[in-house]
């Protein structure tokens, strides 16, 4: 055999020189919440590289001393990499510190086949929204022969917005070639450096939160296991997503990941699980306002219509239980103080519209109007691992209880959110704000823009409208908003805020395993509302305790930009409240 060399320019290397190629990786971009302010940023560490080929004869004690590790866990890196190419460059050891690294150069001419490269880790300095900002991590092997992009080493947005951007963050990867003699000494740039190519940095993007209502959330919800999701209406824009327990998202960077993910995962508490958008639980008596529309939509009930109510409905001696109040109730005034009763009258009446003959049809209409608010399916947002809640149609019913074995009476806990329907905090979010918009939401999202790229997604600047006619929605409204400004006997005063008309609606769902979740959605003001918020909080009660003053507090704080000294009582009730522990200690 015969080596022809076509071209000298590799003679150097060829004698006393070797090349190393260097990956130069851009910078990624750095997300920023509406109003400017920085909640992601980059912070230089630097990777030992090591290619096995060029390795000779070293002072391992030397090395192992700069690294601060052990003769052990050298040998068994130095393996790894051979394992992985003896000609190719691998990572030796992952983001050494400024010191070590500062050591290392020095006496770098002692290790042939080594050389560091410049990296860096995500640093979040807010110290809070580790769901919502999600975390980066090591591609898998799986990765890098999906997308050609990646290589063993780099890095990838894992959860939250580093995924949904991870295009739009990452950037575009760089190659500088060096020249570097037998004593590991670079001695220039080979060819003048007209084969490098430079990385071009992630683009910025910025996001719709609202970094100081994002933050008082995570407090309000500390020591309690739940979601908060608050949107403006106008726009869909997602104001604040927070799933708790929460954690710093800094402990998802840097070296001692992986250890601490093994931490978080091993969490009883679950603090690695996204309950905004991931958790699916009944919509208790928050549901009784999408029945209420489809039965104005429908005919089958108007604002004069009334029901009596002996503390439950009864039919039979089937019997489903309500609270105390005056009875009978008008439309208006069954929302206000959620009767159960009204609404068991209202839905049979829909599904029963015409006689039995039209059940199905009637059910399956029923089921139509209410996907129309987004719920029963996935909404599309930007981010990752969303989940579709649940609407059933009459396939699930036929299933479940037998084909045509099914009649209202048997399903009439859904009229009240207690039945089959499960949604997420997302998608009741999203539902309040149809219902503060009068009949149209905007598909919820976290881009508001991206540098240098003039407008978002047409799909998240596009009304949505349900199939429930405007004029409908006033009397309900009505409700909604007498429910937390009306006289006693209402079920939401407590989320009552002077000089901001707040409409809202309570919700308690049952819970097999301990007390029920406390629910609450709303939105204000009245007119031009500027925030929808759906609030959970598990194993809590009734959604007059919990939800709807943490709801009161997040609207007054996001309108306002502070609470009233007039309610510092209501606020540090619901910040040293610790739900969590009692919960574990009254099991």
């Amino acid at each position: 055999m015969v080596l022809q060399t076509i071209d000298n320019q590799y003679q150097d290397s060829a004698s006393s020189n070797v090349l190393r190629f260097v990956t130069q990786y851009p910078a990624r971009g750095l997300i920023y919440d509406r109003n400017n302010k920085l909640m992601v940023y980059n912070e230089p560490v630097y990777d030992i590289m090591i290619v096995p080929r060029q390795v000779s004869a070293f002072d391992t004690a030397d090395l192992c001393s700069i690294l601060r590790i052990t003769p052990v866990k050298a040998k068994n890196l130095i393996g790894s990499a051979k394992r992985y190419s003896r000609f190719k460059p691998s990572i030796f050891l992952k983001q050494v510190s400024n010191i070590d690294y500062a050591k290392f150069v020095e006496k770098s001419f002692k290790f042939p086949g080594f050389y560091a490269q410049t990296r860096t880790v995500r640093k979040y300095p807010q110290q809070n929204s580790a769901h919502l900002l999600g975390y980066v991590g090591e591609v898998t092997e799986r990765q890098t022969k999906e997308e050609e992009y990646y290589k063993s080493g780099d890095y990838i947005g894992v959860n939250g917005l580093e995924k949904a951007y991870e295009s739009t963050l990452r950037g575009e990867k760089g190659l500088e070639v060096y020249m570097v003699d037998v004593h590991n000494r670079i001695k220039g740039r080979f060819n003048d450096g007209k084969e490098d190519k430079h990385a071009s940095p992630g683009q910025d993007i910025q996001i719709t939160i609202d970094a100081e209502l994002q933050a008082y959330g995570e407090q309000l919800m500390q020591n309690k296991i739940g979601a908060i999701i608050a949107i403006e209406p106008s726009s869909g824009e997602i104001l604040s997503m927070v799933s708790a327990p929460g954690f710093d998202p800094n402990l998802l960077s840097g070296r001692e990941r992986g250890s601490n993910y093994g931490l978080l995962n091993r969490d009883t508490l679950k603090p690695l699980f996204n309950r905004a958008l991931q958790a699916q639980y009944p919509p208790g008596s928050t549901f009784k306002i999408i029945n209420a529309l489809i039965g104005l939509q429908l005919g089958v009930v108007n604002i004069n219509t009334a029901y009596p109510c002996y503390s439950g409905y009864q039919v039979g001696r089937f019997f489903l239980g309500c609270h105390y109040h005056k009875s009978p109730l008008k439309l208006i005034e069954s929302i206000s103080n959620s009767c159960n009763a009204y609404y068991c009258h209202v839905y049979r009446n829909i599904l029963d519209k015409d006689g039995l003959a039209y059940f199905r049809n009637n059910y399956m209409l029923w089921h139509n109007l209410t996907n129309s608010f987004g719920l029963g399916k996935k909404l599309g947002l930007d981010f990752p691992f969303e989940l579709p809640g649940l609407v059933p149609d009459t396939s699930y019913y036929d299933r479940k209880i037998g084909n045509k074995r099914w009649v209202s009476l048997n399903i009439v806990s859904n009229a009240i959110g207690q039945g089959e329907i499960l949604t997420t905090p997302l998608q009741m979010a999203n539902m309040t704000c149809a219902i503060a918009n009068k009949g149209y939401y905007i598909i919820p999202h976290f881009v508001k823009g991206i540098e240098n790229q003039e407008k978002i997604d047409i799909k998240y600047r596009t009304q949505r409208f349900t199939k429930i006619e405007p004029i409908h929605f006033d009397p309900v409204i009505e409700g909604m908003f007498m429910a937390v400004n009306g006289e006693s006997g209402t079920t939401a005063r407590i989320a009552r805020i002077n000089d901001i008309e707040v409409c809202g609606k309570t919700g308690t769902a049952e819970n097999p395993h301990g007390k029920p979740h406390s629910i609450f959605i709303a939105f204000a003001p009245r007119e031009n509302p500027k925030i929808a918020v759906a609030i959970y909080v598990e194993n809590a009660g009734y959604g007059s305790t919990w939800s709807a003053p943490i709801a009161s507090l997040i609207i007054e704080k996001y309108i306002n930009g502070s609470v009233d000294k007039s309610r510092t009582w209501l606020e540090n009730r619901i910040l040293n409240a610790d739900l969590i522990n009692v919960q574990a200690t009254t099991h």
